[in-house]
């Protein structure tokens, strides 16, 4: 079977998690059989095609996207344009099975591609606006985006979602069937959270905590939906009162500023870190690092910050939303989760946990178990089987 996926980022871009989420796809479907090509973008530097690990990557060379929203929206269209050109070329006359594309973000060029050369076209959908924003959309440029991922909702002959919370919310948003979604969880490789070889994790660590004080990791995107206001709210106290913990943030967003002025609001100035965007190799060894990791979302499809963290052998509290709560049980047994947007409940979770080192040794233990259930080696296998339900007969002549 031979399938284009196509993403608006792919290492070396990275933009966030679905780039690392389509390279591992891409890469365990190639090493199931599937013969993967990948549409993306890229700048000057990079080759306009390469074979990386068994994956055919095709790039188009695009300018770095403007963080106006209106000349973003214009930058997209260009680049869809300029995929679809590239998509025509590439599968016209080659054999393509299906076109697999993610997100709202490279919609256009996937449906200009299927139709035109009458493939099945398949979307996973990470993430909506609709969702990051509580169902603020009724004016542009939300409004606009939502109205996009409505079209490619309905057009698409399948969908993907990440999780049942997931299924159940573009079900209901865009009027779509349900048995037209397939839920595939996304997966973690704990061989790749190790970090470089000969990685001093004492020496990161006593960079940001000393020896006898806990350290907080809070990592992703610093947006509202993501809940790191809620989580200084809560630490704040816990630090004041006990002592001898600090906490480092990890990433970069359009809460950013306001973040750093609520931790000094906070007397937190002294206690904690911003360190900015941070590399997979940083960011792997900072799990190992830590002592606790809290993921307070708001909005969260998935959750996959959760799962890196446990597989890490970190502790984590999540907030009880969305796919968070398919992530880590709700019974205690490898995390904690505490009600979404309360950050007293957190606080009392903090205050706990943090007391009470066999408690955090036991969910540690049992959340390494746990983790290997999400496994990239079955998400591949049962992409595949949506795959060969979409192109049965091109499956069928090809395996």
């Amino acid at each position: 079977m031979r399938v284009l996926l196509i993403s608006w980022e792919y290492p070396p871009v990275i933009e966030g998690g679905l780039g690392r989420h389509v390279r591992k796809l891409a890469e365990q479907l190639a090493d199931q059989g599937t013969e993967v090509h990948v549409l993306t973008r890229g700048g000057g530097q990079l080759p306009a095609h390469e074979i990386r690990h068994g994956v055919s990557v095709h790039r188009v060379s695009e300018p770095r996207f403007p963080l106006d929203v209106d000349r973003f929206l214009l930058w997209v269209q260009d680049m869809n344009d300029d995929m679809a050109a590239l998509g025509l070329e590439l599968t016209g006359g080659r054999g393509f099975d299906l076109v697999h594309s993610h997100d709202w973000l490279v919609a256009d060029a996937a449906r200009r591609i299927a139709r035109h050369q009458g493939l099945p076209w398949l979307v996973t959908i990470h993430a909506t606006e609709y969702g990051r924003h509580q169902g603020w959309v009724q004016k542009p440029p939300q409004s606009g985006i939502h109205a996009l991922e409505g079209e490619m909702a309905r057009d698409a002959d399948s969908l993907i979602t990440c999780s049942q919370y997931m299924r159940g919310h573009v079900a209901r948003i865009f009027g779509v069937r349900t048995s037209k979604i397939t839920v595939i969880p996304n997966g973690v490789d704990p061989s790749e959270l190790e970090g470089p070889t000969g990685t001093d994790i004492g020496a990161l660590r006593a960079r940001f905590a000393a020896e006898d004080e806990l350290l907080v990791l809070l990592v992703g995107r610093l947006v509202y939906e993501k809940g790191f206001h809620l989580a200084l709210d809560a630490l704040a106290p816990v630090i004041h009162r006990r002592g001898k913990v600090r906490f480092v943030v990890a990433g970069t967003g359009s809460a950013e500023t306001e973040l750093k002025r609520q931790a000094k609001r906070l007397r937190l100035g002294g206690r904690g870190s911003f360190l900015g965007w941070v590399g997979d190799d940083m960011l792997h060894s900072l799990y190992r690092a830590a002592d606790l990791c809290i993921v307070p979302s708001i909005y969260e499809p998935f959750g996959i910050v959760a799962l890196e963290a446990m597989a890490s052998g970190c502790l984590c509290i999540v907030a009880d939303t969305g796919g968070l709560r398919e992530v880590v049980p709700g019974d205690e047994t490898v995390g904690l989760r505490f009600p979404a947007r309360d950050a007293d409940a957190l606080r009392v979770l903090l205050e706990r946990v943090l007391e009470d080192d066999g408690e955090r040794s036991r969910l540690v233990a049992e959340a390494r178990e746990h983790v290997l259930a999400f496994d990239w080696v079955e998400v591949a296998r049962t992409t595949r089987s949506v795959y060969e339900a979409m192109a049965p007969q091109q499956a069928a002549s090809t395996t």
